[in-house]
């Protein structure tokens, strides 16, 4: 039987003569500076049982962590904002951990306040090292998480990581002054967010204040560890759409994985995921900055194959949207809201479809794969999963319907299992990756084998010096 706390009527104040029976009050500042005051001098009574200082897993990394205070989108989506996030593991001055660390010279180092934390003020050259570093850290630990759930207990590595090399990703938040773009690059180790001034506007715009911008570039940075050939223009257009759309749904993936924003998106959407949503959009401060609706790209959108041509931010759109309408599609089948929660669900279909994406990845061609080669994966591993047709439905009629599967048998017609498609429309054998309108990760010379062309124009030069010399 739950008891009633009785309290003298002369605890509760002056202004309480006398109380009801059973009245529990509401403790005035004097009562509670009263109950302090006297635990103080209270007998000790039978210790209780201490919790252990260790965790119970036996890595001792588990115990350590960090506050951060970082843009959960970026500082045009005003319904997100700022808010706390929790980073576990050993977070230093900088910050920085094993895998990242800021890059040298950058932002002074940032120090660790005394609970342990780093809440710095925004707009400031400290926020922006610590959101970055914050969104860097997030992205490969969804995707280190995604491995391990996958059954791989590896470690996901840099590019550059192998024979003895731990050497971690650099990052420069302010690492391209006056420069609208952001890129990873493999030579240097490092990614580099620009930040410019638009034409008519007096305010600056950061890009590594974007939660999208940032999550996009470390994307190129963890497939390029896992498929280090698909960066080289070299490949077919499609290639280098997957690694275009990669770093798009990272973004996406990212966004999912936190629950803060999945319930945003149900709240925004009432559950619909077709309607306008910041998850859709992506870079939605940049693309405002450039005169844009919708942010740089719009991943629900209905773009085929066949109108994309070779240009690769077009072909990649294709991909991610289609991607984007499977997530929708598995939300919708799978919703009950009188059973479980619609942000609890879409933070569940999130971390599946992630997983799914990238085991497709990983298990296509390490060179020149397309779209019909992941989607194809895809097929296979839901199989794997033990899921139902219906999702195999999803995958193939979206796929179909964007031109990437050749499917064979009308689309009301359930997959058959262990089926793989022909490619729907593909690259002509002498396409040409067409890299304008990429990010600068895209569009960094050492992936279009300058240097080889440029030594190429040496050895001219040194030729002609050698006969030169024989003339003279």
């Amino acid at each position: 039987m739950d008891r009633i706390l009785t309290v003298p009527v002369e605890a509760l104040g002056p202004d309480h003569a006398a109380a009801p029976v059973g009245f529990v009050p509401t403790p005035t500042a004097p009562y509670r500076q009263h109950r302090r005051a006297a635990k103080l001098i209270d007998e000790p009574g039978t210790p209780l049982p201490r919790a252990p200082l260790q965790p119970k897993s036996a890595d001792p990394v588990n115990a350590y962590g960090a506050r951060v205070l970082m843009w959960k989108q970026d500082p045009s989506v005003t319904e997100i904002g700022t808010r706390k996030c929790f980073l576990p593991g050993v977070v230093l001055a900088g910050p920085r951990d094993a895998r990242i660390a800021p890059g040298e010279p950058g932002i002074a180092a940032v120090s660790p306040n005394a609970f342990g934390d780093f809440i710095t003020p925004p707009d400031t050259d400290q926020f922006d090292a610590v959101h970055t570093y914050a969104v860097v850290r997030q992205t490969l630990t969804m995707y280190q998480r995604a491995l391990a759930s996958g059954g791989s207990g590896a470690p996901l590595p840099w590019a550059w990581n192998g024979n003895g090399n731990t050497d971690p990703l650099q990052v420069f938040p302010h690492g391209l002054p006056n420069v609208m773009n952001a890129f990873y690059s493999r030579t240097l180790r490092c990614v580099k967010f620009g930040d410019f001034v638009p034409s008519g506007a007096s305010a600056r715009v950061y890009t590594c204040r974007s939660f999208d911008i940032v999550s996009h570039e470390t994307g190129h940075a963890v497939l390029d560890g896992l498929k280090p050939n698909w960066l080289a223009a070299s490949n077919p257009p499609q290639t280098g759409g997957l690694h275009e759309s990669f770093g798009d749904l990272t973004a996406i993936f990212l966004t999912l994985s936190q629950l803060d924003q999945c319930e945003a998106i149900v709240a925004q959407t009432k559950a619909n995921l077709h309607d306008k949503t910041f998850l859709a959009d992506i870079a939605e401060q940049f693309g405002l900055a450039l005169g844009r609706s919708n942010g740089l790209r719009n991943a629900d959108n209905d773009l085929k194959l066949s109108e994309a041509g070779t240009e690769v931010h077009a072909i990649s759109q294709v991909f991610t949207g289609a991607i984007y309408d499977i997530l929708a599609d598995v939300f919708a089948f799978e919703r009950q809201p009188g059973v479980i929660d619609d942000a609890a669900l879409l933070h569940a279909v999130g971390d599946y479809v992630r997983s799914l994406v990238l085991r497709a990845l990983i298990g296509a061609p390490d060179q020149g794969a397309t779209f019909a080669d992941v989607a194809n994966q895809m097929l296979h591993i839901a199989e794997v999963d033990g899921k139902p047709v219906d999702y195999r439905n999803f995958i193939r009629n979206r796929f179909a319907i964007r031109e990437v599967l050749a499917a064979t048998e009308a689309l009301t017609e359930d997959h058959v299992a262990g089926v793989y498609y022909a490619a729907g429309v593909v690259d002509p054998p002498e396409a040409v990756q067409d890299r304008r309108a990429c990010c600068g990760t895209m569009n960094h010379p050492e992936y279009f084998d300058a240097e080889r062309l440029l030594d190429a124009e040496r050895a001219i030069l040194a030729g002609w010096q050698s006969k030169t010399s024989v003339l003279e």
